[in-house]
């Protein structure tokens, strides 16, 4: 059993302001603010298998469970009012809540996310929710910008977690409890399911949208098939070509920095892993409209894709949340009802449909493990103690929302002209 460690807090006193403002300052929220904040808080709570404990107060609230550890319940309670769950995550950044296991904790709020907020108060969300910012949107200009965020932040930061096969999305495992020894087969298997979806092999003209490091292109050129795989990460490219150049396969993969919307020619089959989620609500349509445009007929496009219930995506979809505030800008999931009324207009049609959320689950904890272990290696790439608490509750957020079913990660074939 892994025993969970805990990041040490943050004094607020130490966070560089300059790098993260609404960290290193309390939020402005009215007396009311963060009173209702404290009495929704506290009502929820009371319902869940979770412990409150607020220091100062002698009894945990809530029904048992998971421990949440409240060092400063004021600065808490604040953030909250002033910025709903983006003061919640800064709470944590800031050092002024903790949790013992911080998995069990969060897996519980997102198990019970609908219900965390009243009704009447959901009802008004439009007038209390932070909006997203307009610069974040994923226009054509902005998305490099947006996907620099995260993806050019180091190459070497993404090589001390993720495995030997720099792969960034959900492994296929073969059972459970997984292995980190065993996770570069996962992703392999994962990748070699996707392009036999796609039905890729020798002389195949392959799109791939979405590089990430180069093992997908890698493992589809080694199969005989002409890749062209597009990225907006520099940092992505330049290493994707290298690791291509170094397996021989340089002549039979082009790795072009470039947005999706821009590519140009037909192709046979078309992947793309985990790519959907960076392209926005907005967009979604055309990108769907951009495979269709790209693929001939017959062609087979295959996705790996993050989704969540449908009701939840409406309801969250114009919100501005604490992973796009500070993970993802632009950044949506989709719910497979969503995936469905965006293709309606074109010719595409889903032929074939797999879940697998837990395999995800088990990915992201070991991805998280990892990170904790060589937090001091982060550290000496010039990654900050804020940083590295933002990145641990990132993972294990994300975790919490697999394991609770909030989260599933699908594998969907979508076929040009034809009908499941």
């Amino acid at each position: 059993m892994t025993v969970p460690v805990v990041p040490a807090p943050v004094r607020t006193d130490r966070v560089d302001a300059a790098r993260w403002p609404d960290v290193a300052a309390l939020p402005k929220a009215s007396r009311l603010r963060t009173a209702a904040a404290e009495r929704i808080v506290r009502h929820a709570v009371r319902s869940l298998p979770l412990r409150l404990r607020l220091a100062g107060r002698s009894r945990p609230l809530g029904l048992g469970g998971p421990l949440l550890d409240v060092h400063d319940p004021e600065a808490f309670f604040r953030r909250i009012g002033a910025g709903g769950l983006i003061g919640f995550g800064e709470s944590y950044m800031a050092g002024e809540w903790d949790a013992p296991d911080l998995v069990a904790a969060l897996t519980v709020l997102a198990g019970n996310a609908g219900t965390l907020v009243p009704p009447r108060l959901q009802r008004l969300r439009a007038a209390w929710a932070p909006k997203q910012p307009a610069r974040h949107r994923n226009t054509a200009d902005a998305t490099r910008a947006n996907i620099s965020h995260h993806y050019d932040l180091s190459n070497e930061l993404f090589a001390l977690f993720l495995d030997e096969t720099l792969t960034y999305s959900s492994a296929l495992f073969r059972g459970f409890p997984a292995e980190a020894a065993l996770l570069p087969a996962a992703q392999r298997r994962k990748i070699d399911r996707l392009l036999d979806l796609a039905e890729v092999g020798e002389g195949t003209r392959l799109l791939e949208i979405g590089t990430g490091w180069g093992e997908l292109a890698l493992r589809a050129a080694a199969r005989g098939a002409r890749v062209v795989t597009v990225t907006l990460s520099a940092e992505q490219q330049r290493l994707a070509q290298r690791r291509l150049r170094e397996a021989g396969l340089a002549d039979r993969a082009t790795v072009l920095l470039r947005d999706y919307r821009k590519v140009a020619g037909v192709y046979d089959a078309v992947v793309s892993v985990e790519m959907i989620e960076a392209v926005g609500a907005e967009f979604w349509p055309e990108y769907f409209a951009t495979l269709d445009r790209l693929l001939v007929p017959g062609g087979r496009a295959a996705l790996q894709a993050i989704t969540m219930p449908h009701e939840r995506m409406l309801a969250s979809r114009d919100t501005h949340t604490w992973i796009q505030k500070y993970i993802f800008p632009g950044g949506q999931i989709p719910s497979v009802e969503a995936v469905e009324q965006s293709t309606g207009a074109t010719a595409l049609r889903t032929t074939r449909r797999d879940g697998f959320g837990a395999h995800y689950a088990e990915t992201l904890r070991l991805w998280r493990e990892c990170f904790t272990e060589r937090a001091e290696q982060v550290g000496e790439l010039g990654f900050d103690e804020t940083f590295r608490r933002m990145w641990t509750f990132y993972l294990a957020y994300s975790e919490a929302g697999f394991r609770s079913g909030y989260l599933d990660v699908q594998q969907i074939r979508l076929t040009k002209g034809e009908t499941a």
